[in-house]
């Protein structure tokens, strides 16, 4: 089963160079390019209706997704909990997801920059002016938009979850 799933979701996960010729031939082709970033370490209810609702903004979704190098600086040496490439083939196989990509800096502004997406999305915990890319979208013709997430729910909270039961 693992075979089949790595075959099909590896199709998905590109590299910067092959991200940038996708999503160039994408949007040649009529297709509006989503982009949005995360960690997705724990996959939870609310990472699937956050990029649900992102998918929805238009016909190829995009997601970039921290290095294991890049979260352990964000959020500390005992993350991520999942690999990058475990991270890569749970987003990689959801149905809604044209495109996965890692990137090892601590923000997705070269990627977004590669990718000239025409919608940029961020959680509603950010204020446009405060998402990194959204200035380079603009400029580009694009738009930038804001999920609201489902309250309760974050791998933060999952994790102290699991350790307190643990203890």
């Amino acid at each position: 089963m693992i075979d089949t799933l790595e075959l099909l979701a590896k199709e998905k996960i590109f590299s910067p160079d092959e991200i940038a010729l996708k999503s160039a031939l994408w949007k040649s082709e009529g297709q509006k390019i989503v982009f949005t970033n995360g960690v997705f370490d724990l996959l939870h209810i609310g990472h699937l209706s956050y990029l649900m609702k992102a998918a929805s903004l238009g016909t190829k979704l995009i997601i970039g997704v921290n290095s294991d190098i890049s979260v352990k600086r964000l959020k500390g040496e005992n993350r991520p909990i999942n690999a990058e490439y475990s991270r890569l083939l749970m987003l990689a196989s959801l149905f809604y997801v044209s495109g996965v990509i890692v990137f090892n800096e601590d923000t997705p502004l070269a990627l977004i920059m590669q990718v000239k997406p025409d919608v940029l999305v961020k959680g509603a915990d950010y204020s446009i002016d405060t998402i990194v890319g959204a200035k380079e979208v603009l400029a580009d013709g694009g738009e930038v938009q804001t999920i609201e997430f489902i309250d309760g729910y974050s791998s933060t909270k999952l994790i102290a979850k699991i350790n307190t039961k643990n203890e």
